[in-house]
């Protein structure tokens, strides 16, 4: 559609200051059209020369897209306003935000005293004794330990170590459908996402070895738990992923095991194949609460050296009050019970949907974590429908790049009974919506 909004300025930088300014104040709505290069020109007395370099800015830092006889729009997740999942309507069961449940989680409890004095922690950033920790955790799983560094959460070092690796304009293999927020991240960094297709297994070997004859520079995937989709590595699955990216040893290749814990599902880890660049990284936010922003991340020396000397040069290091919390609770026989159980209830929550869904004849993705991906036809008439009934699920729209429509429902808190009252709705709204939209 075309904008209504009056862009102004009579320079490159006054004409991409003035579209920015209008993106975060909500003049600009993501999908909007910005004008043609030659008519903004006109409109505005300069050169189109100006207005094409104004663009070009604002493509480089993630605010717009372009997209060829399409022209220029304002991006689905713009880096000056980050995309929010709706609010969910007010008596609504929330199946959308894909957190854990609150009562399968432990309680936080910080250590009782603060790190004496102040002092700067730059020289010893990690707590040797979390360090040891995070071996134990990592090593069983196949995951070289050789070295490990800590973020604030999974998106932080990720960005991070993209923002070092890369430049503006490079090419990332991103999961379709993957996490929203890491597609929102990869664009907002300036770099181009490169879909790759998944499956029951994970990113399809023959959607990565196209990726990668495209000249990606790094890749992002999920090992098991894979969110939206739910996929798991088999072993041959991961055997043929590492053929394929031994062939480009430079390539970055970044392993997000975000659910780890409660994945329901083994570690089948593309760092045990000899990677030449490689990271492995897990978070504790689905399983010790969502409040710890902290991750654990194993990689090679030269990955260690350059995440460490950017997080030097910004934060310096990650609290060593939140390092003693998630240590004491790492370590804690408790809540490894309550880890154990929360597993196991997630699975069960996972499958006996599932099943239920099955037996009605709709197709559902989901052999680890906490998510199922339902194909649709048309996503808007299935979340809609499923509203009338009381559920809120999330459509699929701002998790595909180029995959078919469908919607994720979030398992977490959601009883077997519940379950099947879920699946039965879910039937009635698919038959009303074939009716309306032809079967």
């Amino acid at each position: 559609m075309a904008t209504q909004y009056g862009i102004s300025g009579t320079t490159a930088k006054g004409i991409a200051s003035s579209v920015e300014r209008g993106v975060s104040e909500g003049a600009l709505e993501p999908g909007t059209a910005l004008p043609p290069v030659r008519r903004l020109a006109d409109e505005l007395g300069v050169s189109p020369g100006t207005v094409a370099t104004a663009y070009k800015e604002l493509r480089r830092r993630g605010i717009v897209v372009t997209r060829g006889r399409g022209g220029t729009v304002v991006a689905a997740a713009p880096s000056v306003a980050s995309r929010r999942p709706p609010r969910v309507p007010d008596g609504l069961r929330d199946l959308a935000g894909g957190h854990p449940d609150p009562e399968l989680l432990p309680h936080l409890v910080p250590p009782s005293r603060l790190s004496p004095g102040a002092r700067s922690h730059r020289s010893t950033p990690r707590l040797a004794r979390l360090e040891d920790a995070v071996r134990d955790w990592l090593g069983p799983d196949g995951v070289p330990t050789d070295h490990v560094t800590f973020a604030h959460g999974a998106l932080d070092l990720i960005g991070r170590l993209l923002s070092v690796e890369l430049r503006p304009g490079d090419a990332v293999a991103m999961e379709d459908p993957g996490y929203h927020h890491l597609l929102d991240l990869v664009t907002a960094l300036g770099l181009r996402t490169v879909p790759v297709a998944v499956d029951d297994q994970g990113i399809r070997p023959e959607a990565l070895r196209g990726a990668l004859r495209g000249g990606v520079r790094a890749v992002v995937c999920s090992p098991r738990a894979q969110n939206p989709y739910g996929g798991c590595f088999s072993a041959e699955r991961r055997d043929a992923l590492v053929d394929a990216l031994q062939e480009e040893p430079d390539v970055l290749v970044v392993e997000n095991d975000h659910a780890s814990a409660v994945a329901d599902a083994p570690l089948r880890t593309l760092t045990a194949g000899g990677l030449a660049r490689w990271v492995h990284v897990r978070t504790v936010s689905k399983f010790l609460g969502t409040d710890l922003r902290w991750a654990a991340a194993a990689c090679d020396p030269t990955t260690l050296a350059r995440h460490d000397g950017r997080l030097l040069l910004t934060s310096g290091w990650v609290s060593h009050l939140l390092q003693e919390t998630v240590y004491g609770l790492m370590t804690d026989d408790g809540t490894r019970a309550l880890v154990a159980r929360a597993r196991e209830t997630y699975g069960l929550r996972r499958k006996t949907l599932e099943r239920e869904l099955a037996a009605r004849g709709i197709e559902a993705h989901g052999v680890s974590g906490m998510n199922l991906w339902v194909p649709v036809r048309d996503e808007s008439a299935v979340v809609n429908g499923l509203r009338s009934y009381g559920w809120w699920v999330a459509a699929g729209a701002r998790f595909r790049l180029a995959s078919g429509p469908g919607v994720r429902i979030s398992v977490a808190e959601l009883e077997p009974v519940d379950a099947v009252r879920l699946a039965s709705d879910f039937a009635v709204v698919l038959g009303e919506s074939e009716a309306t939209y032809g079967g």
